[in-house]
Formats: C-alpha cells, structure tokens, sequence
C-alpha cells in the first residue's frame, strides 16, 4: 500500500478528536519525511489540525465551532504507556467534575509517579504532580481527594469551608474499604493534608486510622477553615 493510501486508510478509520502520531501510520523509516510533508499538506487544506509536533488529529466540527480533543486525549501518553496506567488527571478540571468547583481551567495537571518539566500541548498548558503512592484504576479517585486537600486554599470559584463540607460527603459515600485505603494513601501526602483528613473524617463519624498518631503534636497548621465547618480542628491543631 502506497503512502497515499495508508494516510487517507488512518484517517479515515480515526475518529475525530483522536490524536494520531507518526507511529500510527505504520509508515517505513526511511518514508517517514514524506509521510510529514503528507500529513501538513492535509493541515494546510484543513483535513487534519496539528497540535503539537508530531501530533495531529481530525478536527470535529460542530453548530458551535470546531471542538478540540478531550484532556484524556491530549495527555494520553502520559496517562497510560504500553497498556499501563502511569499518570491520571487531577487539579481544577477533576475538582470541576468532583463538585468543588463551578471554574473549569483551560490548563491540564497530570499526577505521576516521575518528576516532568511542564509543556505545552496546542494552547493548553501541561504540568505535573509527583505522586509518591501506586496510580491504579482503584486509587485515582482517592488520590484526587487528597490532592484536593492539598490545594484546599488554591481551588477556585470556591473557599475552603465549601471545599470541606463536599469534600466530606464525598468521603462518606466510600466503603470502609475505600474509606481505609484513603488514610492509608495519605501517609504519602504532607503533614496539613494528613491532619485536614483526620479531622474531616472525625467530624463525619468515621475511622481516621492511624492518621494522627504519624503527626508531629507540637506542629499546627494554619488553613483557613473555620471552626463552624470544622469545629474539632483545634484537636488536629488545624488554626
């Protein structure tokens, strides 16, 4: 098969939105430069939008304009490598879809198990989360809990007293199971979100494990709850 062929093949079997590398063509080595100038001509005629180097993909055209590929799509290589989960989204685009905030952001944060440099995919801005616990189907949602508290003070469109009541009927909706893997995945997360956990789950009625025996008793933590949201803070020195 012809390059040609092979491109017009790929492209039509893609869905739009889908991001296509010069990988997915199954294109020769020593054919690969004509494949790129095939592939920007398809760019110049509109046919295929780039974006970034190296990636293309099909753009879909609605009543509304002309959509972009979803996050998930955009990042995939960072999200999942040779069947493998090795990163997952998180940050104000999962604190939008967790009830914490109405602000969804035009930039991506991506938890990983290895420190990356931010970059920038098309016009949206990439960076990353070093993550200490094992990133699995089971532990993402969880994780994305703990990085909430973690950016309490950060997230927009809200406050951190509105961020903790969600928060904490979220954490009640969990199994014992889940509820207990959660303190467990703290212990890898910074002292204030290990004690913000603690006194969340003791204000709802539920085991906070072993959370406060890992803390320091003489450090305190200055996050701006208050004490009607959180009125056992003081025993988790929350100031």
């Amino acid at each position: 098969m012809i390059i040609g062929d092979k491109i017009k093949k790929k492209i039509s079997d893609t869905p739009d939105g889908v991001i296509l590398t010069i990988g997915d063509f199954d294109v020769d080595m020593q054919y690969q430069g004509a494949l790129v100038k095939a592939l920007n001509r398809l760019v110049d005629q509109g046919t295929l939008q780039r974006l970034s180097k190296g990636k293309y993909y099909k753009p879909r055209k609605t009543i509304f304009g002309t959509l972009k590929p979803a996050p998930e799509e955009i990042t995939k290589d960072f999200l999942e490598k040779n069947g493998k989960l090795v990163g997952y989204i998180t940050g104000n685009r999962a604190f939008a879809l967790m009830g914490l905030t109405t602000q969804i952001s035009s930039s991506l944060l991506i938890g990983t198990n290895h420190y990356r440099h931010p970059l920038t995919r098309g016009d949206c801005a990439v960076s990353f989360l070093q993550q200490r616990n094992p990133i699995t189907e089971e532990n993402i949602s969880l994780l994305r809990i703990l990085d909430a508290l973690k950016f309490v003070k950060e997230i927009p469109a809200t406050s951190p007293d509105s961020v903790v009541i969600q928060l904490g009927k979220t954490i009640r909706t969990l199994s014992k199971v889940e509820q207990k893997k959660l303190t467990e995945l703290a212990e890898n997360y910074t002292s204030y979100v290990r004690a913000l956990l603690g006194a969340i789950m003791e204000q709802n009625n539920l085991d906070p494990g072993l959370l406060k025996k890992g803390l320091n008793g003489t450090t305190n933590y200055k996050l701006p709850i208050s004490e009607q949201i959180l009125p056992n803070k003081k025993n988790w020195n929350i100031l």
